[in-house]
């Protein structure tokens, strides 16, 4: 059990951390060896999933139906049960499909919990390398290899030219206006590196990173991560300034006092 949870959402947090466990056993054995990978993307798209992204899926709902038989599920592989229940939890198996594929340690397993439309747990797992971070709505934690667990603040960052910006990929942003409002931004920034998908998020909480911005985001890839970046301190909204929960294009960044200003440059052109 980790320390510090808000008493209100502890059995929850509790349970993330189960589902986490579960997912991990599922995921290792398939990391880094040859797998079978499947492409849902019927438009002529590649859109991978493999065994492990569908049996983590399994064992994390197999889990839920005991602990939480009440309780929705939202996930990327096989649908949603109960959308009607008050509390939804949403989850991607494995966020990161495609570094998940080539080898790369940047993907990882989110969970998140939803009371009503609020997010209010969000746990991300990257079982390779025995990182966890996670948020009981009230303050965001980080712990490795099972240590204890460490309290994650953003860091201080006022204006965009000094702001470090990440995106998992810049074609993720449709050409036309939407591709010119990230060039723009890009462009003013002090420094943009690429990759990470829900790691960039991690790092962002962890005071690494400024601002994250991304689009066509579906609400398991990004429900899990609200809580942790909210609680440590930053701000995670849609492009509008509104919710991100139902995903969409996505701004985050550690200091709020930077996020309006990103609002800005994004919308210059939109």
């Amino acid at each position: 059990m980790p320390a510090h949870t808000d008493p209100f959402n502890a059995k929850f947090v509790a349970c993330a951390h189960a589902l986490a466990d579960r997912a991990a056993a599922v995921t290792l054995p398939h990391f880094r060896v040859p797998i079978v990978v499947d492409n849902k993307d019927g438009d002529g798209g590649f859109d991978p999933v493999t065994i492990a992204d569908r049996a983590a899926e399994e064992a994390i709902a197999a889990h839920l139906s005991f602990q939480f038989p009440e309780h929705g599920l939202e996930g990327e592989e096989f649908g949603t049960t109960r959308p009607d229940a008050r509390y939804r939890w949403v989850v991607d198996p494995i966020d990161g499909t495609r570094a998940f594929i080539t080898g790369s340690p940047m993907w990882g397993t989110l969970i998140g919990l939803l009371d009503g439309a609020d997010p209010i747990v969000g746990l991300m797992d990257q079982p390779y390398t025995g990182e966890r971070f996670w948020s009981d709505g009230e303050r965001s934690f980080a712990s490795r290899n099972g240590s204890a667990a460490q309290p994650m603040r953003t860091r201080a960052c006022p204006d965009v030219a000094s702001a470090v910006l990440m995106t998992t990929d810049p074609l993720l942003f449709k050409p036309g206006n939407e591709r010119m409002a990230f060039e723009n931004l890009r462009s003013k920034v002090r420094l943009t590196r690429y990759g990470g998908d829900c790691y960039a998020y991690a790092l962002l909480a962890s005071g690494f990173v400024d601002v994250i911005v991304e689009s066509g985001l579906k609400p398991y890839d990004i429900v899990a991560l609200i809580p942790i970046v909210e609680a440590a301190g930053g701000r995670l909204t849609e492009w509008t300034g509104g919710s991100a929960a139902k995903g969409g294009r996505i701004v985050a960044t550690g200091d709020p006092r930077l996020h309006d200003q990103i609002l800005t440059e994004l919308n210059r052109t939109i």
